[in-house]
């Protein structure tokens, strides 16, 4: 009988023993980065805490946000409902049953107000998840710093901002790719001089995985979309070594303890090469700087305490793994957005490992391991191969266009359920050690009558605004929409009109069209 093949979720073979490994004689700060981005890693400072909130009205996300910073929770993390994400007001037909559901709704400045009100964006740092309709968020965002009196060159921050992995993977697009990657770089361009310390772009993994990718393929393929990324941006005559200090990125981690780790570790050493090899000089631009979330497609409804072991073991392997920044998923989120209660265990699972577990005492505590560098190697080649595939196609956009990215994904998750069906993977509650359900009865349910509310403040927003105002501000960003101009000073006065979100979506769908 031959003897059971053991692999990572990638495909990757792991040998009965480790007997040696590459001589690893890198420090921690230094090109490539293999070992961590700082000399210190979390001896100097621990990562962002994060807990991603965003749910129903701006005024209950307030109540949460106020919640979360009292029990220590040291960056704040915003999600979008779908109307926001995708440029419609919550009284648009489109919006019916999705007002408020899976994250907060924003129609105008008036909700980024409410969502912040009583927190000071000097004092926090921001990451909202939001991507084709980023450029307008980051305008409410600004504007409501300048209304607090903020330094704008200081306050801090991220947007995801990134629509290829929308195309490719996730769906939340408006225009076609080429204006898109425009917005992108337009709001690259403005935050280099006037928000310097924002972090214009987090180049997501997150959802390639999430949709069924295997960990080779997240970080290939988000790799791959940073390179499109760096070369949109050069070829608009702005400086590597400038605007790549600003690029971010957002890993999964999954249940595979070594392979995300390795992940980890293999991605700062190949995004340090591709930046090098696209001119970057600067330590700070060939850095990859990234947050991670535990993943959300590993937690199951079945059992779903069990949610709390798998959030553990992935934040642990983010942290070994070397992650800036870091949310934990609530044990609930299988079955609803996150209570406070599973919101605040989910919290003290990062402090527990940050504060009691030993493992942010030294650098890079599993460096040297014959598996573990074995391992990075590995993936970093499988990746690399990938990319160079993706290169000859023409680059990521091309990739996309053509589909491979998304077939690619689309074969490795049906790989995975089938390996669920046939026992093969194990799932702990789903296909092994299953039992009658002990179902939990306090779940969140966000209830549709927040549409009316919405519409509600929609129509006394329009009845008090300068409209005379808005329809100029308005027709002026279609003006810069039409001849090449910067497009986020238009944006951001049209917000400080009070213009609503789906009004300036409007105007660049009527410039750019729909994809």
């Amino acid at each position: 009988m031959s003897a059971k093949k053991h692999t990572t979720t990638s495909g990757i073979e792991i040998k009965e023993i480790y007997t040696s490994a590459n001589a690893m004689n890198e420090r921690a700060g230094e090109y490539p980065f293999t070992r961590g981005i700082k000399k210190d890693m979390y001896r100097g400072r621990l990562w962002t805490m994060r807990q991603y909130a965003g749910f129903s009205t701006a005024e209950e996300s307030n109540k949460r946000y106020h919640y979360l910073l009292a029990q220590g929770t040291t960056g704040l993390s915003v999600a979008f409902d779908l109307p926001t994400q995708i440029g419609y007001d919550s009284d648009h037909e489109m919006a019916d049953g999705e007002v408020g559901k899976v994250g907060v709704a924003i129609d105008s400045l008036k909700d980024i107000e409410i969502l912040f009100d009583g927190i000071e964006l000097k004092n926090i740092t921001t990451s909202m998840t939001i991507n084709a309709t980023a450029a307008i968020l980051l305008a409410m965002y600004i504007a409501l710093a300048k209304k607090q009196g903020a330094d704008l060159k200081q306050i801090s921050g991220t947007i995801q901002n990134d629509i290829l992995k929308e195309y490719a993977a996730r769906g939340t697009y408006i225009y076609p790719p080429k204006p898109s990657m425009r917005l992108i770089t337009d709001i690259f361009e403005f935050c280099s001089r006037e928000v310097p310390k924002w972090n214009t772009i987090s180049i997501s993994g997150y959802h390639i995985r999430e949709a069924g990718s295997t960990a080779v393929q997240e970080l290939a393929f988000t790799l791959a979309n940073g390179k499109t990324y760096l070369k949109a941006a050069i070829e608009n005559g702005l400086a590597i070594n400038v605007f790549a200090r600003r690029l971010s990125f957002f890993f999964n981690c999954h249940n595979n303890f070594f392979e995300e780790i390795a992940k980890f570790r293999a991605a700062r050493r190949m995004w340090a090469k591709i930046t090098k090899d696209l001119g970057a000089t600067d330590e700070k631009a060939q850095m990859l700087r990234f947050h991670t979330q535990t993943g959300g497609s590993t937690l199951t409804a079945q059992q779903p305490l069990n949610n709390v072991i798998r959030v553990t073991n992935q934040a642990m392997a983010a942290v070994l793994g070397g992650t800036q920044s870091l949310h934990t998923n609530g044990y609930d989120e299988a079955l609803s957005l996150p209570t406070e209660a599973a919101a605040k265990i989910a919290l003290r699972t990062q402090q527990i490992i940050a504060f009691e577990s030993g493992v942010t005492d030294t650098v890079d505590p599993l460096a040297g391991s014959f598996f573990v560098e074995s391992l990075t190697d590995e993936i970093e080649t499988a990746a690399w191969a990938y990319i160079d595939k993706i290169d000859a196609m023409g680059g990521s956009v091309n990739a996309i266009e053509s589909e491979y990215m998304q077939n690619e994904i689309a074969a490795a998750s049906y790989q995975y359920q089938r390996e669920i069906e046939t026992g093969e993977r194990v799932s702990v509650g789903v296909n092994k050690f299953i039992q009658e359900e002990e179902g939990l009865t306090d779940i969140l349910r966000i209830d549709d009558a927040i549409r009316k509310l919405q519409t509600e403040k929609l129509r006394l927003l329009k009845a008090e605004r300068n409209n005379v105002d808005v329809s100029t501000a308005l027709q002026a960003l279609e003006n810069a929409a039409k001849d090449g101009s910067n497009m986020m000073p238009y944006i951001i006065d049209a917000v400080e009109k009070y213009a609503t979100l789906g009004e300036i979506a409007d105007v660049m769908r009527k410039v750019f069209g729909e994809y």
